[in-house]
């Protein structure tokens, strides 16, 4: 594990915060597609351009697309296509509600943490057979769960980026059993607090390229803490730019 924290980087993020606040979108865009069940699935289009990277942004616990209306933002003006999506297990985020959850409740399908995860599955395939391109997957709290367990047998994601992964779901050590041998790239944080289960977690993942990021003081749970509500929102914004630079790069390396 590597705790990243390079000057330039650090550079280039201050230089990003000084001049970028938080803004509305133009050209985002609310969507609809099938879960693997055909439950409709509601997502919000964040457009950089065609040739650029992709991520799904996956939401935690009671939440909804709303978790990530800032990140997507920023994310925008880092080159990145996102894809911000409400999970059927869910509520509302940031004054936006859960529209998948509703409608799932409507119909009265399942709606637990593990009942998620086709809905993920449902959005990586969304964007592989729209943009052709392998799709970087980020993750909060379950979702970050879900996220690596996906990982790990689907062939259409290039990497994860999780915040807070934990054993939320049947026995305990069922994440880490089922993650073991994980190769591809993995950034993974937290709060403070919680690095130690983390570290535990992954401990059998194999990647080149496995990144934990711990914070110096307490931080948060999910990815709620790229929020700018957040105080150590900066810190964690650069970790992760760092590790989706390195992966945009290889992949600029191989043509991809």
């Amino acid at each position: 594990m590597i705790r990243l924290l390079q000057c330039h980087m650090f550079i280039f993020m201050m230089a990003f915060f000084s001049c970028f606040g938080t803004q509305a979108v133009a050209g985002s865009e609310k969507i609809t597609f099938p879960s693997k069940d055909q439950l409709t699935i509601t997502a919000e289009w964040y457009p950089a351009g065609p040739d650029l990277p992709v991520i799904l942004l996956c939401h935690q616990a009671g939440s909804s697309r709303g978790e990530y209306t800032e990140a997507a933002i920023k994310l925008n003006k880092f080159g990145f296509n996102c894809l911000a999506i409400d999970l059927r297990s869910g509520d509302k985020s940031q004054g936006i509600i859960n529209e998948t959850a509703a409608e799932a409740a409507k119909l009265g399908r399942p709606q637990s943490y593990l009942d998620a995860e086709q809905d993920i599955i449902a959005g990586i395939d969304y964007l592989y057979f729209n943009y052709k391109k392998k799709v970087i997957v980020v993750g909060s709290s379950y979702s970050a769960s879900l996220a690596l367990l996906i990982a790990k047998k689907n062939e259409r994601v290039r990497a994860v980026a999780v915040f807070s992964p934990g054993e939320y779901f049947n026995d305990p050590g069922f994440v880490s059993g089922q993650i073991a041998g994980l190769s591809k790239p993995v950034f993974v944080t937290s709060s403070k607090a919680e690095a130690d289960d983390v570290t535990a977690l992954l401990k059998d993942v194999i990647s080149m390229i496995k990144v934990q990021y711990i914070p110096k003081f307490e931080g948060n749970h999910g990815a709620k803490v790229l929020w700018e509500s957040q105080p150590l929102h900066q810190e964690y914004w650069i970790a992760l730019m760092s590790f989706l630079n390195r992966i945009r790069k290889l992949d600029e390396q191989d043509g991809k």
